[in-house]
């Protein structure tokens, strides 16, 4: 089993994707996290773009590494009570077109890493990004603290 890991800070020292390595050494045998570290290669989503010819290269590589995984761990910071841009962004270009696209059907876990206590905004920002992820174009697994 492959599962990609998405780290929603670009940060160098993040919290969030040392999880995501974290996660990747205490994977049982026969299961690997892939870490997707193309997100600052990403542009800004363009409806008027959104046609494969026109792609931008970090557009295919993210969604190319979405597509070779059998599910998706999205390790995330709250950002001014949200997620970061640069993830949504991502997940914009993802979750399109729809029904057909990368993340449709994919099971997506969503967890954080904070150096303080887990806020009240922490969760909500997770509960949106579970929101955004399962607005029909892919499941997402329930938390019971998020």
């Amino acid at each position: 089993m492959r599962i990609l890991g998405i780290s929603g800070s670009l940060r160098k020292d993040s919290h969030n994707t040392a999880l995501l390595r974290a996660a990747a050494e205490l994977l049982p045998p026969g299961v690997e996290l892939e870490l997707f570290d193309g997100l600052r290669d990403v542009p800004p989503y363009d409806a008027d773009e959104d046609v494969p010819e026109l792609h931008a290269p970090g557009v295919l590589a993210l969604k190319d590494a979405i597509e070779r995984a059998d599910a998706v761990l999205i390790a995330t910071p709250e950002y001014n009570h949200s997620i970061p841009g640069v993830l949504k962004n991502a997940l914009d270009w993802a979750s399109r077109p729809f029904p057909d696209n990368a993340l449709r059907g994919m099971p997506v876990a969503v967890v954080g890493a904070s150096t303080g206590a887990v806020t009240s905004r922490t969760r909500s920002a997770r509960r949106s990004l579970k929101r955004a992820v399962s607005s029909g174009s892919l499941r997402a697994p329930s938390s019971a603290n998020a």
